[in-house]
């Protein structure tokens, strides 16, 4: 058993800081006006930027649920404070089954299977029943997997402010608190309950989650299909958690109440995840990638094509395949080629996720280093924003590598960055807080 994981905590709580609230509650208000307003001038435009960033902020706060689960299950002696970040990450969860809910009502310009109804072989999978029916099962029950989890882990630790806070806070401490036993009880308690429930929670996240991928991007192209597709997009979101606990760590590390916390170990600890995880990522892509490429069937190569452009890929329609073979036998890389499809936005997300993390943190001394190790975990976060922009936007406006930049796309997108802003700041600074560790 963890010693770790057996540490008393307690909650610290926090003022919520300014004028950081302020900024992103603006930021949430100006998102909620553009989306409004371009639902009624141009609706695909305004559901094709709310479903990118809807499908982000899911997949960033699954992620950071999943990985916590992960650390229960492992019994992890090293995170720390940082656990409390990924659970930070995952306060999200309720409110994507919510956005999830009004998402239903855009159906109609992100899916073609909605629109003009399903392929023939196809019907009884793609329909607006058993889709949606399914999905928003799936994000119900992790939602409600996920208050279970965070009233469980953080339980132990609400004692003082269920007897010393208050407002919103201290009344949910007491409810979370009720029927007390005792300090050592409580966080042995939670700790037995969390280590047998985490691994079947972690496996219906892992299916459900992937089957929610299937549906609400894969069908958007619906004669398209990659058995990986839900396993690639899913570690995405686990990877994206990372960056996003490793940006944190930079921030917090001489905070007011966590000096001596997040100590050089635990960001090399956090550096080297980022790291590892940024490989097995591009392992990912390159596995999709290269079946689909080698096999060339044209019900496989069309996501691609529509995102790579023909540089790529080669349209097995239009050549002999005599011809196809030799095109890569010399393959000639242009610049100008990747003026086409949505090229420069997908070698972008390449650096973004790949290229820049393992080239700027292969050594170890980059990963305990806050102004090396911060910008990296940032260009990694924005360069997951790109990514969920290129697997929503090619499907539908074909050959327009700028059609997710727009004005309105750029306030929507901020608009669930002030939300998601939001929400973290007000889980870790409220209630219940991240923990301190506290002596038996």
């Amino acid at each position: 058993m963890s010693s770790a994981a057996k540490e008393l905590e307690v909650a610290y709580p926090r003022s919520l800081p300014q004028p950081l609230t302020s900024i992103c509650g603006f930021l949430t208000l100006v998102g909620v006006i553009t989306f409004v307003v371009t639902l009624a001038t141009d609706p695909q435009t305004a559901w094709l930027a709310y479903h990118s960033n809807f499908i982000y902020f899911t997949a960033l706060s699954l992620g950071g649920f999943a990985f916590a689960l992960i650390m229960v299950v492992v019994s992890a002696h090293w995170p720390g404070p940082l656990r409390r970040m990924f659970e930070a990450l995952a306060a999200w969860v309720p409110i994507s089954f919510v956005l999830g809910c009004i998402g239903y009502f855009g159906g109609d310009y992100l899916f073609e299977w909605k629109r003009e109804g399903a392929v023939h072989g196809k019907e009884a999978w793609l329909n607006v029943t058993r889709v949606y029916g399914t999905d928003l099962f799936v994000l119900g029950v992790l939602a409600l997997l996920t208050i279970w989890f965070l009233r469980v882990s953080n339980r132990p630790m609400l004692k003082g402010l269920a007897d010393n806070g208050t407002g919103f806070a201290q009344t949910m401490a007491k409810r979370w608190t009720a029927n007390w036993k005792g300090d050592v009880e409580e966080r042995d308690a939670a700790f037995d309950l969390l280590s047998r429930r985490s691994a079947p929670i972690l496996l219906f996240y892992a299916f459900g989650f992937s089957l929610f991928i299937f549906d609400q991007v894969m069908s958007m192209e619906q004669t398209w299909f990659s058995t990986l597709f839900g396993a690639y997009v899913t570690w995405g979101g686990i990877l994206s958690a990372v960056a996003a606990v490793a940006l944190c760590s930079t921030i917090y590390k001489s905070a007011a109440g966590f000096e001596g916390l997040i100590s050089d170990a635990r960001m090399h600890d956090i550096g080297k995840l980022l790291f590892a995880f940024s490989i097995f990522w591009m392992y990912l892509f390159w596995s999709q990638y290269l079946v689909i490429w080698y096999g060339n069937l044209p019900e496989e190569t069309q996501f691609f094509m529509d995102r790579l452009g023909p540089q790529f890929m080669v349209d097995k329609g239009a050549v002999s395949s005599s011809a196809w073979a030799l095109a890569w036998s010399s393959w000639d890389f242009q610049w100008d080629r990747l003026d086409t499809a949505y090229g420069w936005t997908a070698m972008t997300t390449w650096a973004c996720l790949w290229i820049i993390p393992f080239w700027v943190l292969l050594g170890q001394a980059a990963k305990k280093t806050t102004w090396i190790l911060g910008p990296v975990a940032a260009i990694m976060l924005f360069g997951f924003w790109l990514e969920r922009n290129l697997l929503i936007w090619p499907s539908v406006i074909k050959n327009d590598s700028t059609s997710y930049l727009g004005v309105a796309q750029i306030l929507i997108a901020l608009g669930f960055f002030g939300a998601y802003g939001l929400v973290f700041l007000f889980y870790t600074r409220v209630f219940p807080t991240i923990a301190v560790p506290k002596k038996d």
